[in-house]
């Protein structure tokens, strides 16, 4: 396929896979769970951060995780006493176990209290055609507090190498609004077009197979190659491709 061609075949592929019947199958029906904005935001960092592996399981553990919180994640966060974290002592999702759950009320915690919301502190160091270092920035941040190093693994740093798939699909929820009912579109202070494509196994294939992709790892460098080349199909919204390359990937095996 030439350019033109390729924009047309993955255009055609976003707006089959980006609409509400995306939802029902996707962690992103989490944080759809609710509508105040904090309650929305808390949802989703929570949903994306266990966001790997079968994703029956990942819903089921996302919900689970909800109803701990009271279905209140935002008050649970800001108002939750010790006793209240022993409801986490039996939650795990694969590696991210109880320790892990307990770390991120605390960080989301320290987040709101001291930097005023996530939002917030992502917006701080948005580049121009990235968010790389705000997500680096925001790892810094949010383990502030005291906790033990095996929650670090838990949010990736793509200054450190990472793709952060996980990340980039939270950011991808909360900042893109482009009227289809999938990504939440409360964050009104970075603009789509810094967004990066959340790489997985699923994606990079199916970019590699579209020349999108040559490097063979599903890395930060891998990552830098796929976003340039989605910007020259759309520069203001290239994460819209996730749809295409992931929908390709999963439900279509292509």
């Amino acid at each position: 396929m030439n350019p033109s061609e390729l924009k047309e075949f993955l255009d055609e592929k976003v707006i089959l896979y980006n609409n509400k019947n995306f939802i029902d199958s996707d962690p992103v029906q989490i944080p759809h769970l609710y509508s105040q904005k904090e309650d929305i935001e808390i949802a989703g960092f929570l949903a994306a951060t266990i966001a790997w592996g079968n994703r029956k399981m990942i819903i089921n553990n996302s919900h689970k995780l909800m109803q701990i919180m009271g279905n209140s994640p935002f008050d649970f966060v800001m108002h939750h006493k010790e006793i209240h974290l022993e409801k986490l002592s039996n939650f795990v999702h694969r590696t991210f176990n109880a320790t892990d759950a307990v770390t991120f009320i605390k960080g989301l915690q320290h987040i709101y209290q001291n930097h005023t919301d996530l939002e917030s502190v992502f917006a701080t160091h948005i580049e121009k055609n990235s968010t790389q270092k705000s997500i680096s920035e925001f790892k810094k941040t949010f383990f502030e507090i005291p906790h033990e190093p095996r929650s670090q693994k838990h949010i990736s740093d793509p200054l450190n190498g990472s793709a952060a798939k996980r990340i980039n699909m939270f950011l991808r929820w909360m900042v893109r609004d482009d009227k289809n009912g999938v990504d939440l579109g409360i964050w009104k202070s970075i603009p789509t077009s810094a967004l990066s494509c959340p790489l997985d196994v699923h994606s990079g294939n199916v970019a590699r197979k579209l020349n999108l992709l040559t490097r063979k790892q599903n890395d930060a460098k891998a990552l830098f190659e796929l976003d340039t080349n989605l910007r020259l199909l759309d520069a203001n919204d290239p994460v819209k491709y996730d749809f295409a390359l992931f929908g390709l990937g999963v439900f279509e095996g292509f």
